[in-house]
C-alpha cells in the first residue's frame, strides 16, 4: 500500500469517526481526500477488513455498536439521505413512513418509500426495503418541509380515514411554525388535503 492510498484510507476513517458511529456515507463525501478511485478502493478495503461497513453499492457506515446486540442497523432516513446526497436530489418520506413519523399510524413499515427529483433505486437493509421514488415536480414542491410530509401522510391515510382525532394529532404535534408552513403550502396540496391542512393549521375554538 502507497503513502497516498495510505494517507486516504487513514483520513477516510479519520472522519467517519469525527462524525460518530451510525452515521451513513458515500464515495461523494470524500472526494476532497484524493481520486474517485482512490476513495473506491479504500472504501471497498476498509468494508473488507471490517473497520467499515457495506451497506449496498457506493453507501457505507460505521457501524453502532452494542455490546450484546452486536452491529445495530442505520437509520433508513440517514441512508436514503445518503443516497440523495450523492445523486444531488432531494427527498420527501411518503406512504405509511410519513404517516408513522407524524404519529398518525402505529405501523413500522417493511418498506420506505421516499419520493424524489433523482433516479429512483431499491435498497434493502435487512428485513427493511428503501424505496426511492421518482416523481414528479409539483410532488417534491414541498419537499423537506413539515408541509410535504403532512400531505404524504394524509393521502396515504385517504380522504375516508381522516377524522377529528387525526386532526388532534396533527394539532398537538406540529408547533405554531409548522402550522403557518401548512398555510403557506396549500396550493401544493390536494383540494381535500388542503381542507384537513387548514384544519390543522387553524386554532380550535373552545
Amino acid at each position: 500500500m502507497g503513502k497516498q492510498t495510505a494517507s486516504v484510507d487513514s483520513q477516510i476513517l479519520a472522519r467517519m469517526r469525527q462524525r460518530g458511529p451510525g452515521t451513513v456515507f458515500t464515495p461523494a463525501d470524500f472526494v476532497d481526500l484524493g481520486p474517485r478511485n482512490a476513495v473506491d478502493l479504500a472504501l471497498s478495503r476498509n468494508a473488507r477488513a471490517g473497520t467499515i461497513r457495506k451497506l449496498a453499492r457506493g453507501v457505507y457506515d460505521l457501524p453502532r455498536r452494542d455490546a450484546r446486540l452486536g452491529d445495530l442497523s442505520p437509520s433508513p432516513d440517514d441512508v436514503a439521505s445518503a443516497l440523495a446526497g450523492r445523486d444531488g436530489a432531494r427527498l420527501q418520506a411518503s406512504g405509511a413512513h410519513a404517516a408513522n413519523l407524524l404519529g398518525l399510524s402505529d405501523q413500522v413499515p417493511v418498506r420506505l418509500t421516499f419520493l424524489t427529483d433523482g433516479r429512483s433505486r431499491r435498497v434493502q437493509l435487512g428485513r427493511q426495503q428503501i424505496i426511492l421514488k421518482h416523481t414528479t415536480p409539483r410532488q417534491m414542491a414541498t419537499a423537506g418541509r413539515i408541509s410535504g410530509t403532512v400531505i404524504q401522510a394524509l393521502r396515504w391515510l385517504g380522504r375516508d380515514h381522516v377524522d377529528d382525532k387525526v386532526v388532534t394529532t396533527l394539532r398537538r404535534r406540529l408547533s405554531d411554525a409548522d402550522k403557518r408552513q401548512l398555510q403557506q403550502d396549500l396550493r401544493y396540496a390536494p383540494t381535500w388535503v388542503g381542507g384537513v391542512m387548514r384544519q390543522v393549521a387553524t386554532p380550535s375554538v373552545k
